[in-house]
């Protein structure tokens, strides 16, 4: 007679802990999750100014449709962060909004190419004839740059989301 015991036969091969080969491929996969994942989260930031760029922009837009429809002048608040200073800002009568700037650094240039910190609250009006006080804004954080030109003749946006602007 040939000895039978309970640890004999297929269900023998249970284990009590991980093969080498588990280990490894759940590494992998741990290790390929964070390649791909890492690059994502350094970039946050970068898309985290474009959307202060779009959003700015996006009220400039507004404020120059605003103003060609409605018959009235639309303007736009630019207020900036200043550390140690708040500004009580009161936009005007006929405001389309008011970017404020977090964390980001606002310059602007006139029409005639001069260029000044804003250190003020900067507003840009557009007038129903389709013209504006013009100018272009440069919005900076970090490394980053961005300018929004206006046209003072039709009121036109320009945005270039990676311009190259010395400080």
């Amino acid at each position: 007679m040939t000895p039978t015991s309970a640890d004999s036969g297929p269900r023998a091969a249970r284990q009590a802990g991980f093969t080498l080969l588990e280990i490894l491929l759940v590494l992998s996969i741990i290790g390929l999750a964070g390649a791909l994942l890492v690059p994502r989260l350094g970039g946050l930031d970068s898309r985290g100014f474009s959307v202060e760029v779009r959003e700015a922009a996006g009220l400039l837009n507004h404020a120059r449709r605003d103003a060609i429809v409605s018959g009235n002048p639309a303007t736009v608040g630019f207020v900036p962060e200043i550390e140690d200073r708040t500004f009580d800002y009161q936009p005007p009568v006929f405001s389309a909004g008011v970017f404020e700037a977090r964390d980001i650094e606002l310059h602007f240039e006139d029409s005639a190419g001069a260029r000044e910190p804003v250190l003020e609250p900067l507003e840009i009006t557009f007038f129903p004839e389709g013209g504006s006080t013009g100018g272009a804004l440069l919005l900076l954080r970090g490394d980053r740059g961005a300018a929004i030109a206006v046209d003072p003749v039709t009121g036109r946006l320009d945005t270039d989301y990676d311009a190259e602007i010395e400080r």
